[in-house]
């Protein structure tokens, strides 16, 4: 079929940008989308800076490795306690993506068939019904993909370990099968998303339509998931540039940070001031591409207009 490219674009960006509601959606879609954000600071004890005692002198810190490794084994609890707060905070961070993808989806749509305005409330408590839709199909994935891993990299790298590295080399022929895999898999978690919502299908309903659609249509789904993947990593980069900028030049004089550690509470203060303006940059980057591929989805489904009937006179 012609897809047109080009059409679909431009008109997410349009329903993206006047519709300033989706931004909203947005944000809460990019803590889907393994953006972690947070820093924690481990700040040691007692740094004497005068002298002749180092902040990173080789022997403090095996001594606190050390010491911090015998406390862990002392109270083993800390390990379950840090593992169940980073399951409980990665859970949380994708359930409020869930909630933002599934009012992404329907505020485009309702864009699409001409509503003047989105308010939040509204698209809120409209999009929330498919919320347990949209998170069943995409825990699901990710439960199975986290499974899959786990099957397959664990005795690969046991593997890697026992031949000295050797074994390692195995990983990238499958890498390499496994980027189109993860490709294909989540062209069809993309339209089948936009099924959920638009079409109020259930989760297994949903996939099998959003299978039979990308089935039907793999050239115009590949193009766009490369032309969204390329672009939305491209334009992620340079929003991600000023933390690269800050980081760079601590990593690069690390050497240097034996006698002073303000380098690393600038890059961390700069971090910190631009963390809010890349949170706000990310969820207009992640509205724009939920849109296009709602859109997309939209474009493929439409039913062909029929042609209006001519009629001939017939001569008299």
């Amino acid at each position: 079929m012609n897809f047109n490219f080009g059409e679909v674009l431009t008109r997410a960006w349009q329903h993206v940008w006047k519709h300033k509601v989706l931004w909203v959606f947005g944000i809460l879609a990019s803590c889907a989308r393994g953006n972690g954000g947070g820093g924690g600071n481990n700040s040691g004890s007692r740094y004497q800076t005068s002298g002749d005692d180092l902040p990173f002198s080789g022997g403090e810190i095996e001594q606190t490795f050390t010491r911090f490794g015998q406390y862990l084994e002392d109270n083993l609890w800390i390990i379950a306690v840090f593992i169940v707060a980073i399951f409980l905070l990665s859970l949380i961070f994708f359930t409020i993506g869930m909630m933002g993808r599934a009012g992404l989806i329907k505020g485009t749509y309702q864009a699409e068939m001409g509503a003047e305005s989105l308010q939040f409330g509204e698209l809120w408590s409209e999009s929330m019904r498919f919320f347990g839709r949209i998170f069943g199909l995409n825990f699901l994935f990710s439960f199975l993909s986290f499974v899959i891993a786990l099957v397959i990299f664990v005795p690969l790298i046991f593997l890697g370990v026992a031949t000295a590295g050797v074994g390692l080399l195995c990983l990238l022929p499958l890498i390499c099968l496994l980027i189109p895999i993860a490709i294909a898999i989540s062209i069809v978690i993309e339209q089948a998303q936009a099924a959920i919502v638009i079409e109020d299908l259930g989760v297994m309903d949903g996939l099998k339509r959003g299978w039979e659609i990308a089935r039907s249509n793999i050239g115009p789904v590949i193009v766009m998931a490369l032309i969204l993947g390329i672009g939305g990593g491209i334009v992620g980069t340079i929003i991600s540039l000023p933390l690269i900028l800050a980081v760079v030049p601590v990593v690069i004089g690390a050497g240097s940070l034996r006698e002073s550690l303000t380098p690393v509470y600038i890059a961390l203060a700069c971090c910190l001031v631009y963390f809010p303006v890349l949170l706000f940059f990310n969820g207009i980057l992640s509205a724009y591409i939920q849109s296009a591929w709602t859109l997309t989805y939209m474009r493929l489904t439409a039913k062909p207009k029929e042609e209006a009937p001519v009629f001939v006179e017939a001569d008299a």
